[in-house]
C-alpha cells in the first residue's frame, strides 16, 4: 500500500503497528499481513449445530435489513434505485460472516485505527483506492464501517463490523460521474479519501462531510446516501450487538466459527472434489483502456489443483503470471492486497457452478470460508492487476470482471466444459445536461447483458452481474430527465448460439428531448461474450445515435460527452452470453421457439442452428421441415478434434491480427 514512505506490517488486527522506512514507496507498496484465525480453539467444533443456524439467520437478517434502509433512505438513483450498493457483516478478525452478497474489506480500517481504541457510536469511512487493501476498486464506490461493540458495561469490547458501501453519483473529477475515460491518473477521477473517523463516538466531523460535498457536482444526494448509509450501519450494530447480549460473546463467537468452518469444508468436499488435480492455462482480454488504441490487454489465469497430500493443504493456486502491464487508461485493478483476501471472495462465485445441481448452487454461501482454499500469485508491480500508484482505475470492471471469465474458462479445460460459457460485463451508460427548467442532472444506469449457456440449459437474459441491482424505471427517470424512454426490449439474436443458447442483451431507445451529452463505460464492445465446446460468441456492445436518421453515427463504448441534440435517439444494445455446445445439437422445436419468443430472428434459425423453419409468425403456423432441417445440418462440417475449445467471435481476429484463436483456446 502507499503510504507515503511508510510500509505496514499489521500481525493481527488491532495490535501495535511497525513500521520501517522503504524510501521511494510508490515503486512497491508495502506487505499488510491480516493472517487467517479463529475466534476459539477448536474452530466452532464444539457449537451447538441449530444455534448456529439461528446465527446465520440472524446475520442474513440483519444484513438485509441494513441493505433495506438503504434502499429506503438514500437520494441518488444509483443507490436507491439501481441498488448498486452492498452490506457485508465481519467479525472481530475481519472476516466476512455473510455470504449472500459480496463486500468491501474491513482491512484498511483494523489497519489505520487500533481496534481497541474504537468506540461506539464511531462510524469510519474511506473510498482511496490504493490504500483499501483491494477492498474499493475505484473511487465512486464509498465504504462506511461501524464497529460492533458486546459484553457488561465497562467492559464492552468490539466483537465484529457493520459495512456498507455503494457506487455514488458523483465524488469530483474531471467529467460529472467520476469516471473520467480517457483518464491517465487517479488524480483526475475524484476525491480520494484515505481510512477517516467520520462519526467519532456518535458525533458526526461535519467538517470532513463538508470537504466531500463540497467536491461532488451532487452534494445533496450524496449527504442524503452518506447519511442513510452511517445511520443504516449504526442500526445494523444494535441488531448485531442484540445478538450476542442474547447469547453470550464466546457463544456466539463459536457460532462464527463454525459458519466459516462449515464453508470451508463443503467447498473442499463438493466443489474442489470436482476438479482433477493438475495444471491449466487460460487468458481472456480487455480491448481498449480509454487511452491507447483497442488492442488484447490480456488477463491470464494458471490455475494449479493441488492434492489432498501437499505439503500447503488441497487449495486452488492462482498464478496471474502473464497478465498483461498497467494500462495507461482507468482499467487497472489493485487485487494484490491484504494477499488477494477481496479478490479471493470476488471470483469464488464462479466455482458455485461445480455444484451438483442449480438448486445446491444457489445454497452455497461465499464467506471467509473459501479464503484458504485459494492461493493467489501476482505478477511484479506494473501489471493489470499490480498497478503502480498513481495508474486510474475508475473503469477497473473491465479487469475484475474480465476475470470472472477467465476463471470459469481455465476451469472448463479442467472439467471437459462443464462451466458456462462467458457472462455479461457490467457497463455504465448515461446523459447529463441541464433538464427543461435550466437544472443540471446527471442520468447513469447499469444496464445487464446476456449470461452464458450452461451444459444444461441456456443463459438468463439481462442479468446484471452486481447482486440485485437492476436497470432505472422508466416512470422514474421520464418525470425527472428530459428524455423519453420509447422502448426496452431484449435484443434479437444477442445470445451466442449453442446447443444451449447464451442469454440475450438488453435494446432501449431513448429520444432526448433537449440537447445533451451521452457518456458510456463499456467493454466488449470489439470482443465478444465467448462460446464454449463449440458454443459460438455472442453479439457485443453497441451503441448508435440517430439510428436511422440523417445523423446516424456509432458512439464508442468508452464516451465522456458525446454530444446528442433534442430529438435524436440512442440505441443502446448490450451484451449477449456466449453459447455452450454445437448449435446444430440445439433441439430444432426449441429453435422454432425461440423464433416464437422473438430470441431468434428467422434469419439465425438457419444460418446459425441450421434449422429450416416452414408456416409464419403472422398466423402462428410456425414449424420446421423435419427432413429439411436433417439434411440442412448433415451438409455443414462436423467440428474437428483440433478445433478451438473457445469461439471468441469476429472482433478477436480484429485486435489479434487475423488469428482465430489463441494458442491456449485449443485443448
Amino acid at each position: 500500500m502507499c503510504l507515503s514512505c511508510q510500509t505496514v506490517s499489521v500481525q493481527n488486527p488491532g495490535a501495535p503497528r511497525s513500521f520501517t522506512h522503504e524510501g521511494d514507496i510508490t515503486s512497491r507498496r508495502a506487505p499488510t499481513d491480516f493472517p487467517f484465525g479463529t475466534l476459539t480453539a477448536d474452530a466452532g467444533r464444539s457449537a451447538d449445530p441449530v444455534l448456529v443456524e439461528i446465527v446465520q439467520g440472524s446475520l442474513a437478517a440483519v444484513e438485509h435489513e441494513v441493505e433495506t434502509a438503504i434502499g429506503r433512505t438514500s437520494r441518488s438513483p444509483m443507490i436507491r434505485d439501481a441498488h448498486d450498493f452492498r452490506a457485508g457483516i465481519h467479525d472481530r478478525l475481519l472476516r466476512k460472516l455473510t455470504g449472500r452478497s459480496y463486500s468491501a474489506l474491513v482491512h484498511p480500517v483494523a489497519r489505520d485505527f487500533p481496534i481497541e481504541e474504537m468506540n461506539e457510536g464511531d462510524v469510519f469511512f474511506h473510498n482511496d483506492v490504493y490504500l483499501s487493501e483491494g477492498g474499493i476498486g475505484h473511487l465512486p464506490d464509498l465504504c462506511v464501517t461501524v464497529p460492533v461493540f458486546a459484553g457488561p458495561e465497562g467492559e464492552r469490547r468490539v466483537v465484529g463490523f457493520i459495512q456498507a458501501f455503494g457506487h455514488h453519483d458523483d465524488i469530483g473529477g474531471a467529467v460529472p460521474g467520476s469516471m473520467p475515460s480517457h483518464a491517465t491518473s487517479v488524480y483526475e477521477e475524484g476525491l480520494a479519501v484515505p481510512p477517516i473517523k467520520l462519526w467519532d463516538a456518535g458525533v458526526p466531523n461535519k467538517a470532513a462531510l463538508r470537504i466531500m460535498t463540497r467536491n461532488s457536482r451532487m452534494p445533496e444526494s450524496l449527504a442524503a446516501d452518506l447519511d442513510a448509509e452511517c445511520s443504516a450501519c449504526l442500526m445494523g450494530a444494535r441488531r448485531l450487538g442484540e445478538l450476542f447480549d442474547r447469547y453470550g460473546i464466546e457463544t456466539v463467537e463459536a457460532c462464527f466459527d463454525a459458519v466459516i468452518d462449515r464453508s470451508t469444508e463443503t467447498y473442499r468436499r463438493e466443489i474442489l472434489s470436482k476438479i482433477p488435480v493438475g495444471t491449466w492455462t487460460w487468458e481472456d482480454y480487455a480491448e481498449h483502456d480509454g487511452v491507447d488504441d483497442p488492442k488484447l490487454h490480456t488477463q491470464r489465469i494458471t490455475l494449479t489443483r493441488t492434492s489432498a497430500d501437499d505439503e500447503d493443504g488441497e487449495r486452488l493456486i492462482l498464478d496471474f503470471a502473464g497478465t498483461g502491464p498497467q494500462a495507461k487508461g482507468p482499467i487497472n485493478h489493485c487485487g494484490d492486497y491484504a494477499d488477494g483476501a477481496f479478490l479471493k471472495k470476488w471470483l469464488a462465485p464462479i466455482l458455485r457452478n461445480l455444484a451438483d445441481t442449480p438448486e445446491r448452487m444457489a445454497e452455497l454461501d461465499v464467506n471467509e470460508g473459501v479464503v484458504p482454499l485459494i492461493e493467489m500469485r501476482f505478477p511484479p508491480p506494473g501489471t493489470l492487476l499490480t498497478p503502480v500508484f498513481p495508474a486510474p482505475t475508475n473503469a477497473r470492471t473491465f479487469v475484475i470482471l474480465r476475470l470472472l471469465g477467465v476463471l470459469a474458462g481455465v476451469i472448463a479445460k479442467a472439467v471437459d466444459g462443464k462451466m458456462p460459457a462467458d457472462q455479461e460485463t457490467i457497463r455504465y451508460t448515461g446523459v447529463y445536461g441541464e433538464d427543461l427548467e435550466g437544472r443540471s442532472y446527471l442520468m447513469r444506469e447499469v444496464l445487464g447483458g446476456g449470461s452464458g449457456g450452461r451444459y444444461y440449459a441456456d443463459g438468463e437474459d439481462t442479468i446484471h452481474v452486481v447482486p440485485d441491482s437492476r436497470n432505472l424505471p422508466t416512470e422514474f427517470t421520464e418525470s425527472r430527465f428530459p428524455f423519453v424512454v420509447e422502448s426496452l426490449s431484449l435484443a434479437v439474436d444477442s445470445g451466442g448460439a449453442g446447443q444451449f443458447r447464451g442469454g440475450l442483451g438488453y435494446e432501449k431507445h431513448i429520444r432526448m428531448l433537449k440537447d445533451a451529452n451521452f457518456m458510456s463505460i463499456a467493454d466488449r464492445s470489439i470482443l465478444a461474450c465467448w462460446g464454449v465446446k463449440g458454443g459460438k460468441a455472442g453479439k457485443p456492445f453497441q451503441v448508435t445515435i440517430d439510428p436511422g436518421g440523417p445523423n446516424e453515427r456509432e458512439v464508442d463504448a468508452l464516451a465522456d460527452a458525446e454530444p446528442v441534440v433534442a430529438g435524436e435517439t440512442i440505441r443502446i444494445r448490450t451484451t449477449g452470453g456466449g453459447g455452450w455446445g454445437n448449435p446444430l445439437e440445439r433441439d430444432p422445436a426449441t429453435v422454432v421457439r425461440d423464433v416464437v419468443w422473438r430470441k431468434v430472428s428467422a434469419e439465425a434459425a438457419l444460418a446459425d442452428y441450421g434449422v429450416v423453419l416452414t408456416g409464419s409468425l403472422d398466423d402462428d403456423t410456425l414449424g420446421y421441415d423435419a427432413a429439411a432441417t436433417a439434411t440442412e445440418r448433415a451438409g455443414r462440417p462436423a467440428p474437428a478434434e483440433d478445433d478451438a475449445f473457445f469461439d471468441r467471435g469476429p472482433g478477436y481476429g480484429v485486435l489479434a491480427g487475423g488469428a482465430a484463436a489463441a494458442a491456449v483456446d485449443v485443448l
